[in-house]
């Protein structure tokens, strides 16, 4: 986005690999390493990293990628001092962290991007506790390997005790590099989708479905020039799931005592995977989402969209190995650990879940429809007509009339308009349906304790989330970054946020430097998230109180997204 610089060429890495230099560190059984206290030093370069047994050069943090876990203690101010070693500007980002403006770390934002050979110094006063992250936020170098995990202790000690702690840090590898993968995406959409229908699951639907359901099926899917494969826009074909950087084979391993609670810190960190995980064999207690407190829900799976992070509580006993399992979405691949008493056991992982399909309801085709009303517009990827569909000051609860005049922005930019979006919080989403596990939904989320602004929203801003899957163009209301103007709130106004998701993928959706209080029906015990994911054809909403002035990011954290346009900007004053 603003301010992105190229990512390294191979020659470039190799040339600045030799500016590495090696850091001392805690060393822990949950990551290669943990820095802590108030001042920490932080050196970006160029790292050798092992995935799959094949030695890569990624860019990483103090000699290793993924980065360092910064770990701290709410209420205390840190100094951060980044140098950077690459050839190319760079810059960190806070994921979740309430911080200033100028501190955000996103170039162009009130920051400017860390030049080669500079060091600056960040200064942070950490206003909360729990489970975050830190990455790049200059073009693809997120991607390349730069983030790192960050765990902030409560002052007041923890809600749930535990008595081992581990981060589970999920990512993933691709040999190809971010501008070639978004290039083959572009001239073909579904370049990475190696789930597409052929004659067998053609037979397969027949013996499940019959021949009239089957024909009907693919007819509309053909008529919408779509496929129900279309699940990642690049899944396990493209990418290499790591675990605190380790691939399935590598073997990561998280020691437990029979009977201990250990708590386990979900970060999703990719790049464009979403994340289904769960420990066979032992159920979750989910307390904590996105770093804030929650009333524990026990589950046995949670899906983790991109940014998004999730504390669970397990309970292994006996003298065996769990697997931490976490399978992309598609199906295409997982990342895989063990929880295990010994060092030496191995968990084998389970059987992959079958690939999923995507609905009529993904598209907008449920049930509440107006009779005689069309679900959803469908266009072709020669239209021209691309209108602003942006109200700042719009109704939380659109007519089918007004939807249906918004069909009609069909275009260059947006192939799709959901007419009538539906609230679908209680659903756990594409593939996780009646699986036969208990499956965390947003509807679950509730606060341990009421919200801190107990105020009414003043006015709405409806945005609607769009694309063109044939030219790999995202954006809101139809426009990208460079053609929309910011979204102005006041200092001190609470509004409402109300996305509607004209897409027929996900999109995880994070707002810098406020908390996003999702409306989830559990009233001043809502939620508190810095990044929602939105199902296809789903409407959602939260509020925010603007109680930091500044320019802040606004954006998809599906990164080939936010790079290809669904990225704002929005400015308190």
């Amino acid at each position: 986005m603003t301010g992105r610089a190229p990512i390294l060429g191979r020659r470039r890495f190799v040339q600045a690999a030799a500016c590495v230099v090696p850091f001392a560190s805690v060393q822990t059984a949950g990551h290669a390493s943990v820095l802590r206290g108030p001042t920490v030093a932080l050196e970006i370069a160029a790292v050798s990293i092992v995935v799959a047994g094949r030695t890569k050069t990624a860019i990483g943090i103090n000699g290793m990628s993924p980065a360092p876990t910064l770990h701290w203690r709410e209420g205390d101010t840190v100094t951060i001092a980044v140098t950077n070693r690459l050839a190319e500007p760079t810059s960190l980002h806070w994921h979740g962290l309430r911080v200033e403006a100028a501190m955000d770390g996103v170039p162009g934002f009130g920051f400017r991007a860390i030049a080669p050979g500079e060091t600056f110094v960040y200064r942070l006063t950490l206003r909360q506790a729990g489970t975050y992250w830190y990455h790049s936020h200059s073009g693809f170098q997120e991607q390349a390997g730069l983030y790192g995990a960050i765990v902030i202790d409560p002052r007041d000690g923890y809600a749930e005790p535990f008595d081992r702690d581990y981060v589970v840090l999920l990512s993933g590898w691709s040999d190809t590099r971010a501008e070639t993968m978004i290039g083959n995406l572009k001239a073909q959409s579904d370049y990475y989708n190696a789930g597409r229908r052929t004659v067998g699951t053609f037979l397969r639907d027949l013996g499940e479905t019959g021949l009239a359901a089957t024909l009907a099926d693919r007819r509309a899917w053909g008529e919408m020039r779509m496929t129900p494969t279309d699940i990642l826009d690049a899944g396990g074909s493209a990418f290499t799931y790591t675990i605190n950087g380790h691939s399935a084979d590598a073997g990561w391993t998280a020691l437990y005592r029979s009977g201990e609670r250990v708590r386990l810190r979900f970060i999703n960190a990719s790049s464009m995977t979403l994340f289904d995980v769960r420990v066979p064999g032992l159920p979750m207690l989910v307390v904590q989402a996105d770093g804030n407190d929650v009333e524990p829900v026990e589950v046995d799976e949670c899906r983790l969209g991109v940014g998004e992070t999730y504390d669970a509580i397990v309970r292994p006993d006996g003298d065996r190995a769990f697997a931490v399992f976490a399978q992309a979405m598609d199906r295409g691949g997982f990342a895989l650990g063990t929880l295990a008493p010994r060092q030496g056991m191995i968990a084998s992982a389970p059987p992959m879940d079958r690939p999923p399909l995507r609905s009529m309801a993904d598209m907008g085709m449920n049930h509440s429809m107006p009779e005689g009303g069309a679900p959803m517009e469908h266009g072709g990827a020669h239209a021209t007509s691309t209108p602003n569909m942006h109200d700042g000051h719009g109704s939380a609860a659109p007519s089918p009339m007004a939807s249906q005049s918004a069909a009609g922005a069909i275009g260059v930019s947006v192939d799709n308009v959901v007419a009538n979006p539906i609230d679908r919080l209680g659903e756990p989403g594409t593939g996780l349906e009646n699986n036969g596990r208990r499956v965390l939904t947003y509807a679950q989320l509730r606060a341990t304790r009421a919200g801190d602004d107990p105020r009414p929203p003043s006015r709405d801003i409806q945005l609607r989330l769009t694309g063109n899957m044939a030219r790999f163009i995202w954006g809101f209301d139809g426009k990208t970054h460079a053609e929309a103007e910011p979204i102005p709130l006041r200092l001190g106004e609470r509004v409402r946020f109300v996305l509607i998701n004209d897409t027929m993928m996900e999109h995880p959706i994070h707002l810098h430097g406020f908390w996003s209080e999702l409306e989830n029906g559990q009233g001043a015990y809502q939620p508190y998230k810095h990044t929602i994911l939105v199902k296809p054809a789903e409407r959602l909403s939260f509020l925010v109180t603007a109680d930091e002035p500044g320019r802040w990011a606004f954006h998809c954290h599906m990164l080939f997204h936010m790079e290809t346009g669904m990225f704002r900007e929005v400015r308190v004053s």
